[in-house]
């Protein structure tokens, strides 16, 4: 079945248009995703098949990259300081041996709090207020600073009630201010009622009968740190894969993985980070991103169980995702299959959403070949 693309590609990239359509024509049927880019600030890949240009979808963990793009713009500020202790900003953060961790250790999932003993109620989960709170008196599963560990549904809780006492507003107030509204983005941490018929809901993941038997074969039970992270050990276990699906988390933008976006919205968020757009400077002084990108936690994440990459709130994704990417580059995928980075060295800024939860999770294994297609016709052009 041939499935139409539409949108448009600059010159010198029609090579992604024939990548993205040789792999739409072989996914399923219900198939719906977008891809876009920017190189220097300038659009060149805006692509969609299945669903509409302005459909807006559940990012997941991509919406780590938009919280932490503001701790960064707080820290050029001088409102912030990397090397503080988080109790300077958050007393009550001290408790269960926790008072000698850094801001910068915290954003390096590095805290060990990666979850509750006895796991958030799916209200508490969609209120950043109410993880931290939580979180505050929580023992840390390793002792802070010696280890990382993904922090998967909480670390933006974490850094956001850093930003709420050093500024007196939510990290989603500061995002809305600086990022979202100046630059027109479809990329939302607490979608508005206006939008809401833009969004698509997220649909469970159709794995084959031979990726079904993989999952079910992954070593697990209730109590380990991986569930704990994932909240699959509460009264109510969460389920990642539906999880856009909640008004309630869609409204108030949890920092972790409550963002909705478009990946014009994604693409458009790296590239107003790194590149100069619409008569305005680029969002992160040259030294900013150099730090925030630059390797922080690399080796044995303990709740993953894999090797992986962090810099400062971001992924370093040339090392996580995608080594054709110059050093430096950073971002963030979701668990549904998003993905999204900026890669400095190129001006490459890179958004995809996709509307079904791609097996097994992470940056959908397509970003490969796509994010590969246009980096290189970004190189050559």
């Amino acid at each position: 079945m041939t499935r139409e693309i539409h949108g448009t590609v600059a010159d010198g990239f029609e090579a992604v248009r024939e990548e993205f359509a040789a792999f739409v024509a072989e996914e399923q049927p219900d198939y719906e995703g977008q891809l876009c880019a920017y190189v220097h600030g300038r659009r060149v890949v805006d692509l969609w098949a299945g669903g509409e240009a302005d459909a807006l979808y559940g990012v997941y963990s991509s919406t780590k990259g938009a919280a932490h793009l503001v701790v960064a713009l707080l820290v050029q500020d001088g409102t912030l300081e990397l090397d503080r202790k988080v109790t300077y900003y958050w007393p009550e953060f001290a408790a269960e041996g926790k008072g000698q961790l850094t801001l910068r250790e915290l954003i390096a999932h590095r805290a060990g709090v990666v979850g509750t003993d006895t796991g958030f109620s799916p209200q508490e989960l969609a209120d950043d207020r109410q993880i931290a709170e939580r979180l505050a008196d929580q023992r840390p599963f390793w002792r802070p600073g010696t280890a990382f560990g993904y922090h998967a549904l909480v670390i933006g809780a974490l850094t956001g009630e850093v930003v709420r006492r050093a500024t007196g507003r939510t990290l989603q107030e500061v995002y809305e201010e600086r990022v979202r509204a100046p630059y027109g983005l479809d990329f939302f941490l607490g979608l508005p009622a206006a939008h809401e018929p833009r969004f698509r809901t997220a649909l469970p993941m159709a794995p084959t009968a031979k990726q079904r038997a993989l999952l079910d074969s992954l070593p697990g039970g209730p109590d380990t740190l991986a569930s704990i992270a994932f909240n699959r050990h509460a009264a109510e276990p969460t389920d990642l894969e539906l999880l856009p699906n909640d008004p309630l988390v869609r409204a108030k933008g949890p920092a972790s993985v409550g963002g909705v976006a478009s990946a014009r919205g994604l693409a458009g968020l790296y590239a107003a980070a790194i590149s100069e757009r619409e008569g305005k400077a680029p969002l992160l002084k040259e030294d900013t991103a150099a730090e925030f990108g630059q390797f922080h936690s690399v080796g044995y994440d303990l709740v993953a169980r894999a090797h992986k990459s962090y810099g400062l709130g971001f992924q370093a994704t040339a090392d996580t995702w995608h080594p054709f990417l110059g050093a430096g580059a950073f971002g963030h995928s979701g668990a549904g299959g998003c993905q999204a980075f900026a890669d400095p060295r190129s001006g490459l800024a890179y958004g995809y959403t996709r509307r079904r939860f791609a097996f097994p999770g992470g940056a959908a294994q397509e970003n490969d070949r796509l994010a590969g297609a246009v980096h290189r016709a970004a190189l050559a052009v």
